[in-house]
């Protein structure tokens, strides 16, 4: 078990980018966020099995994006970190 913080910077606020985030996640079992941040980027925070927050990376970083995510990733910059207990779902924020 890992978690991940996750900022991606391009064309992915108001573009449903969150939405499309938290359904890749839930489909990789990972919990955790997906959140606007007041910089333009999107912050997302995963938690799971290392290999599926890989594959959530890979997904985001995606160019062309194979799986139609809105918006367009200029950049994605990836944070380990230790798990937290208390996570739970995946939400949009």
């Amino acid at each position: 078990m890992e978690r991940a913080l996750i900022f991606v910077r391009g064309r992915v606020q108001g573009v449903g980018f969150r939405w499309w985030t938290r359904a890749r996640a839930l489909e990789l079992g990972l919990v955790g966020h997906a959140r606007n941040l007041s910089d333009g980027r999107v912050e997302v925070n995963a938690q799971g099995d290392p290999e599926a927050i890989s594959q959530l990376v890979g997904l985001l970083e995606e160019n062309p994006s194979t799986r139609s995510r809105p918006g367009r990733v200029d950049g994605v910059t990836v944070q380990k970190h230790e798990p937290k207990d208390d996570l739970s779902g995946f939400v949009e924020r």
